[in-house]
């Protein structure tokens, strides 16, 4: 093999590597996990080619808003992979809710919209009143019924 065909296969090689490490850095690395709770404003079916689950939960308190000329809600957008999750977020639309959520760097289509994932619900209160919620378990157990 002669050296100019072994360095170009070397950097070949260095590139594609460089390329692979970059997308599961960007894309599948768990950048953090977490819980947030709050009142579950929303949680949708949508998209063009890939449909998912996308929703949206309203924290208390206030923050600031970014010119500095008022003060708006703590919103929290999220996706959601799992549908047995999504189905029972689905009928707990007003309530508040716990949930557990994965942060990536990025955002896939068929992952989501967001790149915060809710892949358990931790706890759902309505009227003050909080059950715990062990049934729902994202590797395809039983559904939540509430």
């Amino acid at each position: 093999m002669k050296t100019g065909t072994k360095v170009l296969s070397i950097i070949i090689a260095l590139l594609l590597l460089a390329a692979a490490g970059f997308v599961y850095f960007k894309f599948f690395f768990v950048l953090g996990e977490g819980v947030k709770a709050g009142e579950l404003n929303q949680i949708v079916y949508k998209g063009w080619v890939w449909k998912t689950y996308e929703g949206r939960l309203i924290q208390t308190g206030f923050k600031g808003s970014k010119q500095g000329t008022g003060i708006q809600s703590n919103e929290f957008n999220f996706s959601v992979v799992d549908k047995a999750v999504a189905d029972s977020l689905m009928r707990c639309s007003g309530k508040n809710v716990e949930l557990r959520y994965k942060e990536y760097n990025g955002m896939l289509p068929w992952r989501g919209m967001q790149k915060y994932v809710v892949y358990e619900i931790l706890s759902i209160a309505d009227g003050g009143v909080s059950s715990e919620l062990p049934v729902v378990i994202p590797s395809g157990g039983e559904e939540l019924s509430i």
